[in-house]
């Protein structure tokens, strides 16, 4: 009789996908995710997300203990092995509750049905080392300087020495852990009643157990962070207001403001995503333009107040998005153009809202001050969210809140 073929978990398989879509095609993680689980049950999604995202965050730790346990380097390898020894490492070497054979098994064979015949063996050996010494090697893994807490927390050195600048060692190595958990769920209730419990901080803010998709379509909810609805919320646009938002895509804040607000949008996929959302989301008073933040149609002047939440290293949200901690950098010469921008159309006396989703002073406190703008004291109205060394400012802190990391300025023109 002939030997039945191994089985491999449905949530393995679409786990191993996003992997190599991720580091093979330089795929975005959510989106990869996206298309592997598509046929997926609830239980095997949620499991292949478990697995995918925490392979890639944790990959610089694992790449560690493949390299010192299997003493191959990783460049040698074939993208499919490597994809299947981090799969596999990630699960032995930070997951509780997962058989060994199941880790060492299913990632073999994940090998072997990639065409890799010839590997086999050889993963076979690796992840049975990876079983009986990833987690001790991770767990004795010092974190006392930038780039020890680095490679211990997987992420780039330059972010950890970034954090250990703006937030000392301590902050720094607790913001690392954080951002290497699921981060919370809450949504923005826009109209209706919802399953949750509310933000006793965030007007609006609701906790849930999942998104509800139909409420979702139905553009009675928004998934938005927290940190994302106060930046929405310091705009403080009123009735009667013409408002901007400069760098609007997909609509979470720029559906929050009240006024008469111009939704700018420079990427043309994008800007129809905006126009999908504001239309789903009910929001009657936002025009979408398509055009770049920097070079607007003259006609689009004299506005109350503006909104710039603008691109960024994103070093604020890596819990949610895995992969960007690998392609992230910082932005703030763009930053500093978009805010002068923004300056450049709202009357004198009004605002313009600085916000980025990052924890990173030169892409916040330091683009505030190479504008020249004058600050209003946002940590009065917020004192829960008071920037830890700028009291005029806003900082959401994942370790510190629970939210993603958000800076936020209101200055005035």
């Amino acid at each position: 009789m002939a030997a039945r073929p191994a089985l491999i978990s449905p949530a393995r398989a679409a786990a191993f996908e996003v992997l190599r879509r991720v580091f093979e095609d330089e795929a975005y993680a959510d989106r990869a995710l996206r298309s592997a689980s598509e046929a997926l049950d609830a239980r095997d999604a949620a499991l292949a997300r478990r697995l995918a995202y925490g392979a890639v965050q944790r990959a610089r730790t694992v790449d560690h203990a493949i390299e010192t346990l299997g003493r191959r380097p990783l460049r040698r390898l074939d993208p499919p092995v490597r994809a299947a020894l981090r799969l596999g490492g990630y699960q032995l070497a930070f997951l509780d509750g997962v058989p060994r054979y199941a880790a060492v098994n299913e990632s073999v064979e994940l090998v072997r049905r990639a065409g890799l015949e010839r590997a086999v063996a050889f993963t076979n050996a690796i992840l049975r080392r990876l079983a009986d010494g990833a987690r001790a090697l991770v767990e004795a893994l010092p974190e006392s300087t930038p780039a020890e807490a680095a490679l211990r927390h997987s992420y780039p050195d330059w972010v950890a020495e970034t954090w250990w600048r703006d937030l000392g060692a301590d902050g720094a190595r607790a913001l690392m852990r954080a951002q290497n958990e699921s981060p919370e769920t809450v949504v923005r209730l826009v109209r209706g009643t919802i399953e949750g419990s509310p933000d006793n901080e965030i007007p609006g803010a609701w906790y849930v157990q999942r998104v509800d998709e139909r409420a979702l379509a139905e553009g009675r909810i928004w998934p938005q962070s927290r940190g994302s609805q106060l930046a929405g919320l310091c705009v403080g646009s009123a009735p009667g207001e013409r408002v901007l938002d400069l760098c609007a895509a997909p609509g979470g804040k720029a559906t929050m403001l009240a006024g008469e607000v111009v939704a700018v949008e420079a990427n043309e996929a994008r800007a129809r995503e905006l126009e999908a959302n504001v239309r789903r989301l009910g929001a009657n008073n936002v025009t979408v333009v398509c055009a770049d933040g920097r070079e607007l149609p003259s006609a689009l002047t004299g506005f109350d107040r503006a909104l710039v939440d603008a691109p960024c290293s994103g070093l604020g949200v890596l819990a949610a998005r895995p992969d960007l901690r690998w392609r992230s950098r910082p932005l703030p010469e763009l930053q500093l153009e978009l805010l002068c921008a923004a300056a450049a159309r709202v009357r004198s006396g009004g605002t313009v809202t600085y916000s980025v989703c990052t924890v990173n002073a030169d892409e916040a406190e330091h683009v505030v001050s190479a504008s020249g703008l004058e600050p209003e004291p946002l940590g009065e109205l917020w004192p829960a969210f008071r920037h830890p060394s700028r009291p005029e400012f806003l900082q959401t802190l994942p370790h510190v809140h629970g939210t993603a990391g958000f800076f936020v300025a209101r200055l005035r023109v």
